[in-house]
């Protein structure tokens, strides 16, 4: 990913006791008390430890302590940091699934990034139909039976990404813009709206950080 300002670090959340004391000792009131409404400890622990590694990562981009960086929130949830950190123009987002954390960097571009377990569905041809673009679904029914859960997370991660960019919820319908997903096709977006991907002002990269996950990253070109 060296074509744009671009960094992507994948991490594992497990972590001793300890060590998920001393990641909440980072977190703000706010994100501490979001940690207790979980009904599970284990996704607590997951929140705890994957927003303490989010403030580090800022922390060493921001040259300020972990326990200093402040955000904001989008209307629809997106975290931003603050106003008081405007001047770095840095912008990041983040996805975790099971115990893989995944976070994206960029410097004066929107990103975004999910994370997924590739893995059987029962309903995936049917979230297919519902979801996908109609040209996906053409290539995604194309696909051996082998290489649909791939494809089926190659896209799912590929469009969530796009959308977490954006910032805006679902305010783009889903089937308004079409990326690729065979799998061993290079991630790309191929339509947005009625403009071909190559002017559409995105990129998509993607790739396998541990065995049977997928990361996609969608950001301004």
């Amino acid at each position: 990913m060296t074509d744009a300002p671009i960094e992507v670090v994948v991490t594992r959340l497990a972590a001793a006791p300890e060590a998920v004391r001393a990641s909440a000792a980072l977190l703000s009131d706010a994100e501490r008390h979001r940690a207790r409404r979980f009904a599970f400890d284990r996704d607590a622990t997951r929140f705890i430890v994957a927003r303490a590694h989010l403030r580090q990562l800022l922390a060493a981009r921001l040259g300020v302590r972990a326990e200093a960086v402040e955000f904001e929130y989008g209307v629809y949830g997106k975290p931003v940091l603050s106003r008081r950190f405007a001047d770095s123009d840095l912008h990041f987002n983040l996805s975790h699934c099971d115990d893989v954390a995944a976070y994206a960097f960029s410097c004066g571009h929107a990103i975004g990034i999910d994370v997924e377990a590739v893995r059987e569905i029962s309903d995936a041809d049917n979230i297919a139909a519902r979801y996908f673009s109609r040209l996906e679904n053409v290539t995604y029914r194309s696909l051996k039976p082998r290489d649909r859960p791939l494809g089926f997370f190659n896209c799912w991660t590929r469009k969530e990404a796009f959308v977490k960019a954006l910032g805006d919820g679902l305010s783009m319908p889903l089937d308004r813009f079409d990326v690729t997903l065979a799998p061993g096709d290079p991630a790309k977006v191929l339509r947005v709206e009625d403009t071909p991907g190559d002017d559409s002002g995105w990129r998509l990269d993607s790739l396998c950080p541990a065995a049977g996950y997928v990361v996609a990253i969608a950001s301004q070109a």
